[in-house]
């Protein structure tokens, strides 16, 4: 015997008259209808930290003292490295200034003082996302903090590879030249 059914029976009535289901909802593979967005929004614009002023802002030039080489080596050794602390805050200031975030002005002069290594690895972090928000390779890295295990001369290569990386950075933002 045979598991088809007799051709005898009759169908259900109304089996033919079963309306279509209704559309998919918008975002659903339907089309969208108009008013709707076919793509999802994207994503939220990078906003600075509470607190921190609009991002973006340069140095007008590099003509000040921060920002001579040669100058803040010996400003260094003339006041017994407290001038790396004065350096430090107006360093992060800049960093904040043009970033929205980071450590600051008030925590880098304190780190600065008291804490002097820290700031050899947080100044090249900032430096290196500043560079990466900007789509480029940078030229130092969290680890150019290393630098600080080789006494007087690492700390020397550490500080002029760190200001040529903010002093090209601050350039091709269209900061004046010294």
């Amino acid at each position: 015997m045979s598991n088809e059914p007799p051709s005898s029976i009759p169908p259900p009535p109304g089996a033919g008259d079963i309306p279509p289901p209704p559309p998919p909802p918008p975002g659903y593979g339907g089309p969208a209808p108009s008013g709707y967005p076919s793509a999802p929004p994207p994503p939220p614009v990078y906003q600075p930290a509470y607190g921190a002023g609009p991002a973006g802002q340069i140095p007008p030039n590099l003509g000040g003292v921060f920002y001579n080489k040669g100058l803040n080596i010996l400003l260094m050794i003339v006041t017994c490295g407290i001038w790396a602390a004065v350096w430090s805050y107006k360093t992060h200031g800049d960093l904040k200034k043009y970033n929205g975030d980071g450590i600051g002005e008030v925590a880098g002069l304190l780190l600065g003082l008291f804490i002097s290594v820290v700031i050899m690895f947080t100044a090249p972090n900032e430096i290196q996302k500043m560079y990466e928000r900007d789509g480029r390779q940078s030229p130092v890295s969290t680890l150019w903090g290393l630098w600080f295990l080789l006494p007087i001369i690492g700390h020397i290569i550490w500080y002029l590879k760190v200001q040529d990386a903010l002093n090209d950075f601050w350039l091709s933002k269209g900061s004046a030249p010294a």
